[in-house]
């Protein structure tokens, strides 16, 4: 689901503001599906380890990117320029086919290179957050890379029957559109000099995003399960060597499952995020 991916916020379903280009400022947010393996946490709602663990881990990481300087800074620049043009290139492709084919079906194929390179290179996000110039956990941003490369690689690419289904187009929107706002969000915060449009983007978008894309997400991956079942790819039966079984097919449902649960929870967590950020209030969390 869509970075819901404004975890945008989806989603893509299986989609939000979770990052490599995250600058010290603004408070984050970001959409991306709560699915797959209880996942989709956004990178940017990095705010569950309590305030005091949560402003000693930004300030240290803010030393660091100071320590690098110029370089950590120029190279988060380049980073997020680079990847807003890419989701862009790919917002305008998907516009360009389906104006020239007046349908959806062929979409995915048309861009599916784009998709995948640009979706892999946002592992290099997991890198910043690991050398410390930027305030993200490492954990939280693997999470959401990987669940956004689990929907690309091990769904989408490797179930090519589900390839046309309209739910596909879903979670591509939703995923455009949050990626296009969230690494612009971050070059122009970078470049200190932010545009009210593109911070009210940010915090307001993900509220229609994230339910679409992980919506989006949801429906693809069910229309994925009877063909996982038929073939049992990516499944490992008994008996074999090492006494171990997996089923791919049980594994959709348990991630579809997860949704539940992490949804809710993440949309109001960003709902008060918005609130902080456009409208100034302060918000007391209480502890569960």
């Amino acid at each position: 689901m869509g970075r819901l991916t404004e975890a945008e916020a989806a989603g893509g379903g299986a989609s939000a503001a979770r990052s490599a280009g995250t600058p010290p400022a603004p408070l984050p947010l970001t959409f991306t599906s709560p699915g797959c393996a209880a996942t989709m946490a956004s990178s940017e709602e990095d705010g569950t380890n309590g305030g005091a663990s949560e402003a000693g881990e930004e300030r240290e990481a803010t030393g660091k990117r100071r320590r690098l300087g110029l370089l950590a800074t120029t190279w988060l620049i380049l980073y997020n320029i680079a990847m807003t043009a890419g989701w862009m290139v790919l917002g305008i492709a998907m516009v360009r086919f389906y104006m020239e084919k007046g349908t959806h079906k062929g979409l995915y194929r048309s861009i599916q290179k784009t998709l995948k390179f640009f979706q892999t290179f946002a592992l290099l996000e997991i890198v910043h957050c690991l050398i410390g110039i930027v305030p993200t956990s490492v954990l939280v941003a693997g999470v959401q890379v990987s669940s956004r490369i689990f929907m690309v690689w091990l769904v989408t690419h490797s179930i090519k029957p589900i390839q046309n289904e309209e739910s596909v187009v879903l979670f591509l929107v939703a995923w455009t559109v949050t990626e296009i706002t969230r690494y612009s969000f971050y070059t122009f915060s970078l470049l200190n000099h932010l545009p009210y449009f593109i911070k009210w983007a940010r915090y307001n978008f993900f509220i229609i995003l994230y339910p679409v894309g992980v919506v989006g997400e949801l429906l693809t991956i069910h229309a994925a399960l009877p063909y996982v079942k038929k073939t049992g790819m990516f499944s490992i039966r008994l008996p074999n060597k090492y006494n171990v079984s997996f089923d791919y097919y049980y594994f959709l449902l348990i991630t579809m499952a997860s949704y539940i649960p992490l949804f809710p929870q993440l949309y109001f967590h960003m709902l008060r995020q918005r609130r902080k950020v456009l409208l100034g209030e302060v918000i007391v969390e209480k502890d569960d």
